[in-house]
C-alpha cells in the first residue's frame, strides 16, 4: 500500500533506514546493560521487552504528525524498552537504576502515575527517554517504559476494548473503568504492603531463630528453611559418616517438614527437642544398618530420617508409621513398604523400645 508521505516524511523515512543499523546495534546494546544490571540488583521482572518501530509503524506515525519532527533525533521512541516488574516499589527501583546507568532526557520524559485525576481511566507508567552516557551511539534517544504487571495488564485490556476510541462512551460505561481502574491500583498497593510485611516476617523469625528463642517460632516451610541454616543436623550426620568414613552429599532437607507436622510439632522449639531427645538413639539406628556396609557416601537425609524413624516407634508406631514416613517423603509405592520393613528389622536389635513393637 502507498503510503502518504509529503516530501519532509520522505526525509524522514529515509533517515529512518539510514539509522537502522546503529538501532539494531544500539538495542542489543541496552538490553544486554539493563538485564545484565536488573539480575546484579535481584529484581524479579514479569518481562523485559525491546523492539525497534518497523517501518510501517513509523510510517503510520509520519502520516500522523511528521511535521512535529524537524529530524530523526527528534523521533524518541524509534527504539523502546519495556520493563514490566510484579510490584509498585520495584518499578521506583529500575527508575533509580536506569537513572543511574543513562542520560535521562527529563523534557520528554513523564511519570504518568502522577497524572491521575477523577476523570482518568487510564493505567499509567513510567516513560524515560533516555541515551547512552558515552559512545559513539550516544546521541540517539530511546524510550524505557517500567510498569507492573497489572498496569501492563490493563493497559493491554483498554487497548483491546477500544475505550480510547474518538466514540464518546456512555457515562456509565466510563465509571465503570474508573471502579475498575482503582481496584488494580488498590491490589497493585496491596501486593506490594503484603510482601513487605512477610518481608519484615521473615526477618523477624531469622532474628529468633538465631538468638535461640525457636518456642516463638511457628514451624513450616519458610521458617524451617531458616533454621536449617544453622545446621542443626550436621553434628548427628557427621558421627553417623565416622562409621564408614563416609562423604556426605548435601541436599533438600524441606520434604521433611510434612513429616515433622505429622508428629504433631508445632514450633521449631518442638524439632529442637526432637533432635535432643532421640540423637543417640537415631545414631545407633543408623549403626545398625551401616556397620556392616562398605558405603562411603551418604545423603543428607541419613540423620534427619533416623532421627524421624526413631520418634516414631518410640511413640508406639510399628511398620505403618515408618511406611507413613517414606509416603511422605518419596510418594506412595510399593518399595517403601519393603524398606519399612528393613528398617523394623534393624530397630528390633536395639534396646530403646520394648521389641513387641516390631512384629510385622
Amino acid at each position: 500500500m502507498e503510503n502518504q508521505l509529503d516530501m519532509h516524511g520522505e526525509m524522514l523515512l529515509g533517515q529512518y533506514h539510514d539509522l537502522l543499523p546503529r538501532l539494531q546495534e544500539l538495542e542489543q546494546q541496552v538490553y544486554t546493560m539493563l538485564s545484565d544490571a536488573l539480575e546484579h540488583m535481584g529484581i524479579e521482572l514479569n518481562t523485559l521487552e525491546h523492539r525497534i518501530k518497523t517501518e510501517q509503524s513509523f510510517i503510520g506515525k509520519l502520516e500522523r504528525k511528521g511535521q512535529k519532527y524537524k529530524d530523526i533525533s527528534d523521533v524518541t521512541d524509534l527504539l523502546g524498552v519495556r520493563i514490566v516488574t510484579f510490584f509498585t516499589d520495584d518499578v521506583d527501583k529500575v527508575a533509580t537504576l536506569v537513572k543511574q546507568m543513562f542520560r535521562v532526557d527529563w523534557k520528554n520524559s513523564v511519570d504518568k502515575r502522577k497524572r491521575h485525576d477523577l476523570t482518568s481511566f487510564g493505567y499509567n507508567s513510567l516513560h524515560y527517554i533516555c541515551r547512552l552516557r558515552e559512545g559513539e551511539m550516544s546521541d540517539i534517544p530511546f524510550e524505557i517504559q517500567m510498569r507492573t504487571i497489572l498496569q501492563h495488564a490493563w493497559s493491554a485490556m483498554e487497548h483491546d476494548i477500544g475505550y480510547k476510541a474518538s466514540v464518546q462512551l456512555p457515562p456509565e460505561f466510563l465509571r465503570q473503568f474508573s471502579r475498575l481502574a482503582g481496584m488494580l491500583e488498590l491490589a497493585d498497593d496491596e501486593f506490594s504492603r503484603i510482601r513487605t510485611m512477610m518481608s519484615r516476617y521473615s526477618r523477624e523469625v531469622q532474628n529468633l531463630v538465631s538468638s535461640g528463642r525457636l518456642d516463638r517460632v511457628p514451624l513450616n516451610n519458610d521458617t524451617f528453611r531458616d533454621y536449617l541454616k544453622t545446621h542443626p543436623f550436621d553434628r548427628l550426620n557427621q558421627r553417623i559418616a565416622a562409621v564408614n568414613q563416609a562423604d556426605i552429599i548435601p541436599v533438600s532437607l524441606l520434604p521433611f517438614t510434612d513429616v515433622l507436622v505429622s508428629f504433631g510439632f508445632k514450633t521449631l522449639g518442638d524439632v529442637e527437642n526432637f533432635i535432643h531427645n532421640n540423637e543417640d538413639d537415631a545414631y545407633q539406628l543408623a549403626l545398625s544398618s551401616l556397620a556392616m556396609t562398605d558405603l562411603d557416601i551418604l545423603s543428607e537425609y541419613v540423620g534427619i530420617q533416623n532421627l524421624c524413624f526413631v520418634h516414631a516407634l518410640k511413640n508406639g508406631g510399628g511398620h505403618a508409621a515408618i511406611k507413613a514416613i517414606y509416603d511422605t517423603l518419596y510418594g506412595e509405592q510399593k518399595a517403601n513398604a519393603r524398606q519399612a520393613d528393613a528398617v523394623i528389622k534393624k530397630a528390633a536389635t536395639l534396646s530403646f523400645i520394648h521389641p513387641s513393637i516390631y512384629q510385622i
